[in-house]
């Protein structure tokens, strides 16, 4: 199912599968964390769906369902055509019906993934469309951008830095960027992770389930 824009009212209360959101900047590895959740989720017993969001293409949702990680039936893309902030924040219309449809058509689905198309720090999402939701910056971006405190890095569940092997490589001092992460965040949780290669995303995985399927 592929959704492009149109105009609506939110939708009313719900009862069905979770909503965890996944924001970030461009290049900073939401797509790599969704490819590395889904085998973890499976693993755990989770039955996925996943909805992208990009601005006028629907290159992410195709690159997950060639994975053979999912059923691609299970990946709902989202044209946005215009600030990705718009279907995930200010009328998050869109994705509210791409995941209705997608509980409809799977009622098993137990957790929905909804990845906002890349933006910057002040991304956020709607809590009328996630029930939780995570903001992945990596460190080849910068060391000060935990110090900045953009909202997504103020405002999310879970903090994830990613790319943490590439720290050696740009002059990154990984420690201090955890620990100015930490200090932003009032101590609200933060998870280096090496999307590549997987290390952290186990952690992540049990976060969602602890804190959003069985809280």
């Amino acid at each position: 199912m592929d959704v492009r824009p149109s105009t609506g009212a939110s939708s009313p209360s719900r009862v069905g599968a979770a909503r965890v959101g996944i924001g970030g900047p461009v290049g900073s590895g939401k797509t790599a964390l969704i490819e590395k959740l889904i085998p973890a989720f499976a693993e755990r017993g989770v039955s996925l769906a996943i909805i992208t969001n990009d601005l006028v293409t629907i290159e992410d949702a195709e690159r997950i369902r060639r994975s053979g990680l999912i059923d691609p039936d299970r990946v709902a893309a989202v044209e946005a055509g215009a600030c990705p902030h718009t279907v995930i924040r200010e009328d998050p219309t869109l994705n509210i019906a791409a995941a209705d449809d997608l509980e409809a058509r799977y009622p098993d689905v137990e957790l929905v993934l909804i990845e906002s198309g890349g933006d910057n720090l002040a991304s956020t999402f709607s809590l009328d469309l996630v029930d939780w939701w995570m903001f992945v910056i990596d460190v080849a971006g910068g060391d000060d951008i935990p110090r900045k405190k953009g909202p997504g890095v103020l405002k999310c569940d879970l903090l994830v830095v990613n790319k943490k092997d590439l720290a050696v490589h740009v002059g990154v001092d990984l420690e201090k960027m955890e620990a100015a992460a930490r200090s932003a965040r009032a101590g609200r949780p933060t998870v280096l992770t090496n999307c590549r290669t997987g290390d952290g995303v186990g952690e992540i995985a049990d976060r969602i389930i602890a804190d959003v399927l069985f809280r």
